[in-house]
């Protein structure tokens, strides 16, 4: 470390299924609970960027930089998340989500900023998850990606919820310019230098 110059670490990582995006808990209730900090040894002062709920699982950004996670939670950075809905999406609820849906939100009523809405044609590439979902002999799904550049709590469930096509499966693929890839759950890279975002 220079004299008087931080040197900041950042970590890419692939947030498994059933963790927990936090390195303490907060409750009781949570002690059972599989938490970020098992994954792998990060610096002191380490902090999650944002936030997967439980259920959610893919690309968490983790820093020691805190003028960093003011950035990407400042509504500047694009997050991509690829989307497993129950039901074959129509149009219109893609145009609904689209411009913006009403959502619960700490008690009141929160209307989404617009986003972009992708119906994929295909089902996309991702690793396997240690909980089933369901297939489609209980009905059709979908796969959508879907880009927005806010985040509040559990919107993107909260958003297709409000459409009519509750989600299954909910993986975020990339945060600005950083890109899940080829990475698997549980994957921690940590990255040297500056953490370029856009």
């Amino acid at each position: 470390m220079l004299l008087g110059k931080v040197i900041h670490k950042h970590y890419i990582v692939f947030k498994p299924y059933g963790f927990l995006s936090q390195f303490q808990t907060n409750s009781r209730q949570q002690q059972s609970k599989k938490l970020l900090g098992g994954l792998a040894d990060f610096s002191k002062g380490a902090m999650a960027i944002g936030r997967l709920d439980e259920k959610s699982e893919g690309l968490l950004l983790v820093t020691t930089d805190g003028k960093i996670s003011d950035f990407v939670n400042g509504q500047k950075v694009d997050k991509e998340y690829y989307v497993q809905v129950d039901g074959d999406m129509s149009s219109d609820a893609i145009g609904r989500l689209e411009k913006g849906v009403e959502i619960g939100f700490n008690g009141g009523k929160y209307l989404t900023k617009p986003c972009k809405v992708l119906k994929l044609s295909d089902v996309p590439d991702l690793p396997g998850r240690p909980k089933k979902i369901r297939d489609d002999r209980h009905g059709p799904t979908s796969w959508l990606s879907i880009t927005l550049n806010e985040g509040k709590f559990r919107q993107v469930r909260k958003m297709t919820s409000a459409v009519g096509f509750p989600t299954l499966r909910l993986v975020r693929v990339r945060i600005g310019k950083i890109k899940l890839g080829k990475m698997q759950p549980s994957d921690v890279v940590e990255v040297g230098g500056f953490l370029d975002l856009l």
